[in-house]
């Protein structure tokens, strides 16, 4: 009994071959077909009298052994397929080995039926010195480990809210180990079939855990999928990793994608690379990178058609749209699936409307428009917006430099309209290293709004948006809310120097703009920074473009930066200092003694440079942000450290580095800028100190190109999610002890009895949350909240507290008990209880 326990754990039963089959063999063939299969003499004998019946007869009529071959196994799955159709059985369901996974899971570790086992994997987990077999089970809340080995049985369930650290590990013994840290204890598995596609899978799951733990969008995600498995995580990943590398808007989805070539008019070549298909758009980005990406909005294509195939161009496809641009697409494997997909897009697309109107840039073309003509819209219920970027209505000139400047400002423009027509003006446009390149040279003031939209996506949402902006601005004005008291006392302190906002028109405009997002997104509504970064954006765009410019930035660009806890900006910059650490070793331990880099790089990141340098030298460095994403921000952050080594390791402390840092950024110039200097609130000179040598920002972004160049986007969100799991569970710790030390006056417990209560409650808490109750996870989850009242139960689970915990739950009346004591501690009546009130 004991062995053959230990060998059903081992070996895992549920897969084991059946003791009876019926096999197939061709007569020249050395492989054999299983026809059928039975656990009992008599149930495999039932199988062969029905192929006596239904199939040996008609064999007789072939003459062709290959006849006979092809009709039996076409038979065989045409019963198959039969079967499952008439039983609803789709060919991607649940295997028979899978379902019997999914009920041992749930019988081996009490799970409920709610909880949704997403793959298993057979492995060896090390407890103590000795290794012990047998197998992980990973659900969607839970890491579970079951072994059963020679009468002893080993059971581990690990909560992937409860996971700090996740790592792959080598060792002398084992070259692949996974390692699984919480906060008392460390778990080591090895022996993997395939370490990489389980550790992926782990990442992704404690992924959405530390979702769950920051939002509830989490606990919805999870909600959402009825049956959640390892296909569809993977599915989700894709189209995460494809909205990123095209900065699509965050609902689009993932159809398919095919490696193709896409002929390029600008340099006569055929290019190897890969198309993607979701529903809203068609994207391609060549095999080499940087050499040619595109992105092709549906709502764009005007014909999509099959080309005549040759030797030199097999299986073309051309895309053609209403700029009269037209892409030709070859050696596509599948062609006529991928048009008919297409096609269904389109006719989906078709029924939408769009917004089809000038975006930023296209008004400094024409010269002829007169001064007097309307700088303000006014909607429905007479609520102006700014029509018109404000940096268009306070131009500010130096006489003495205006001829050289904006000459050299010209010369920009002539450049990016030369590119435009070579490349393509627009979203259709085809990205190239070209087209970066001119980016690091500076994009002319005049078109910087029309780019900026352009290279962030934001294009694309406000065009599959009309109408939406002027909405909620109507539905926000008047509206009081935290929020907005905070919007109203940051508003005159952003860019006070720049006459723009010096007035009530940039005032009104910004206040609509961020309290409009804040409506929007009630999970961030307002925090400090943004008003910096909006007002930056409201000098180069329309006021409808700046608040898509700001979704794009607060939701895509700069993931959580901008919530209660700024967690997104505390995870770069722990990421900021594993870069540090590994490109200028000699300054890193020099800095995290001072801790100056957790204190610049706040500051840096959050409003991107806007607030540590000067205007017009930092507006560049938005350029190329909107451009390469957060890479260029780490690269450049690592190059002012870099400049400045020297100076750094003969600092004595904290205030002495930052003095240091503080001067070379305010001397960091933009000599081509056409406006005059704005003075910097920033900077730190004072009359006795000698100037800082001018720095100038191209030179200085070249610079973090050459060095620090190598920084992929992928290894950023490598070290992103090992940082995530770390600031988060750190700001849970500081949660927990924040509510102690809150309550421990208030009580006769002691501070550890506290954080042991504290741990159960939000154990239960949590539990309510994925499992369901009487009440939405939204209600008892608001990260937003103080942290009192951020992890609330309703009466289900009080009552299951109630029993663990209360001497007198085991009576006759203890529901009633439970249900009165809940009445009592439940002090607002919204029938949910926090920790205090518990």
């Amino acid at each position: 009994g004991l062995l053959v326990g230990t060998l059903d754990v081992v070996l895992d039963s549920s897969a084991r071959v059946a003791p009876y089959r019926i096999l197939y063999q061709a007569p020249d063939s050395l492989v054999y077909w299983t026809i059928a299969c039975g656990c009992s003499r008599k149930e495999i004998t039932e199988h062969w009298e029905w192929l006596e019946q239904n199939l040996l007869q008609t064999l007789s009529i072939f003459e062709n052994e290959n006849d006979i071959n092809t009709f039996v196994r076409g038979k065989i799955q045409g019963i198959i397929a039969e079967y499952n159709k008439i039983n609803g059985i789709k060919e991607d369901d649940d295997t028979e080995k899978f379902k019997e996974a999914i009920v041992k899971f749930h019988k081996l570790f009490g799970m409920p039926e709610e909880e949704k086992l997403v793959n298993y994997y057979s492995c060896s987990y090390w407890k103590g010195k000795v290794p012990r077999q047998g197998w992980v089970y990973l659900s969607i809340n839970h890491l579970c480990f079951y072994s059963f080995l020679m009468g002893r049985e080993a059971k581990l369930v690990i909560r992937w809210v409860d996971i700090t650290q996740l790592e792959k590990n080598a060792t002398l013994l084992f070259p692949d180990m996974i390692k699984v840290s919480t906060r008392s204890s460390e778990h080591f598995f090895s022996v993997f079939l395939n370490i990489s596609e389980t550790f992926k899978l782990m990442e992704q799951l404690a992924n959405i855990a530390m979702r769950q733990l920051l939002d509830n969008e989490g606990f919805e995600q999870d909600r959402s999928l009825p049956k959640l498995k390892k296909k569809d995580l993977d599915a989700r990943a894709k189209s995460e990793r494809y909205r990123a590398l095209f900065r699509l808007p965050k609902d689009e989805k993932l159809d398919g994608h095919t490696d193709c070539t896409l002929w390029t008019p600008f340099n006569k070549m055929h290019i190897l690379g890969q198309m993607f298909v979701s529903t809203n758009y068609i994207c391609f980005t060549s095999k080499e990178e940087n050499l040619c990406s595109l992105i092709i909005p549906l709502r764009e294509v005007t014909i999509v058609e099959k080309a005549d195939s040759s030797s030199v161009l097999p299986s073309p496809l051309s895309i053609s749209t209403k700029n009269r641009m037209t892409f030709l697409f070859a050696n596509l494997k599948d062609r006529d699936f991928l048009v008919q997909r297409i096609s269904d897009f389109l006719q989906q697309t078709t029924s939408k409307i769009y917004l089809d109107k000038n975006i930023s840039g296209s008004y400094i073309s024409s010269d002829d428009e007169s001064e007097g003509e309307r700088q303000f819209n006014l909607n429905d219920n007479g609520i102006p917006t700014a029509t018109q970027a404000l940096m268009t209505m306070y131009r500010r000139r130096s006489p003495e430099e205006f001829n050289p400047k904006l000459a050299k400002e010209f010369l920009k423009e002539q450049a990016w309209k030369i590119h435009f027509a070579e490349y393509g003006q627009g979203v259709c446009m085809y990205r190239t290293e070209k087209t970066r390149d001119l980016v690091l040279k500076g994009i002319p003031e005049s078109m910087r709004g029309e780019l900026w939209l352009l290279f962030s996506g934001a294009i694309n949402e406000m065009a599959t948006h009309p109408g939406y902006y002027e909405d909620l601005v109507e539905k926000s004005m008047g509206k009081y809310n935290l929020a907005t008291e905070e919007i109203e006392r940051d508003l005159h302190r952003s860019l006070p120097e720049h006459p723009a906002f010096q007035n009530e028109m940039g005032i009104a405009a910004l206040r609509r703009v961020l309290t409009a997002y804040a409506f929007r997104n009630p999970n961030i509504g307002y925090c400090q920074a943004m008003n910096i970064v909006t007002s930056v954006l409201l000098l180069y765009a329309k006021e409808e473009e700046a608040f898509w410019l700001l979704v794009a930035l607060c939701e895509r660009m700069l993931p959580d930066y901008y919530n209660t806890r700024v967690v997104g900006a505390l995870v770069d910059q722990g990421v900021f200092e594993e870069l540090a650490r590994d490109y200028i070793p000699q300054l890193y331990d020099c800095m995290q003694d001072l801790g100056v880099i957790s204190t610049i790089s706040l500051s840096w990141f959050l409003t991107l440079f806007l607030s540590v340098m000067p205007f017009e030298s930092a507006v560049v460095v938005v350029d190329c942000f909107f451009c390469e994403g957060i890479k260029v921000i780490f690269q450049l952050a690592l190059a002012v450290l870099e400049a400045n080594v020297d100076k750094l390791l003969n600092c004595k402390d904290d205030g002495e580095a930052m003095t240091v840092l503080g001067r070379y950024l305010d001397s960091v110039t933009n000599k081509d800028s056409t406006l005059p200097p704005i003075p910097h609130l920033h900077s730190l000179l004072s009359d006795d100190v000698e100037p800082y040598p001018e720095v100038d920002i191209f030179r200085l972004i070249r610079s973090s190109y050459e060095k620090f160049g190598s920084i992929r986007a992928d290894l950023i969100e490598q070290m992103r999610f090992k940082q995530r799991l770390k600031v988060i569970q750190t700001l849970e710790d500081t949660t927990k002890r924040n509510v102690v030390r809150t309550i421990v006056t208030e009580t006769s417990f002691t501070i550890d009895e506290l954080e042991e209560l504290y741990a159960l409650f939000k154990a239960e808490h949590l539990t309510s949350c994925y499992w369901g109750g009487n009440s939405n996870a939204t209600e008892r989850h608001d990260p937003s909240l103080p942290y009192l009242e951020q992890y609330r139960i309703d009466f289900e689970q009080f009552k299951g507290m109630f029993a663990l915990l209360f001497p007198w739950a085991c009576g006759t009346h203890s529901d009633i008990l439970a249900a009165r004591l809940f009445r009592l501690l439940d002090e607002n009546g919204d029938l949910l209880i926090n920790f205090r009130e518990f």
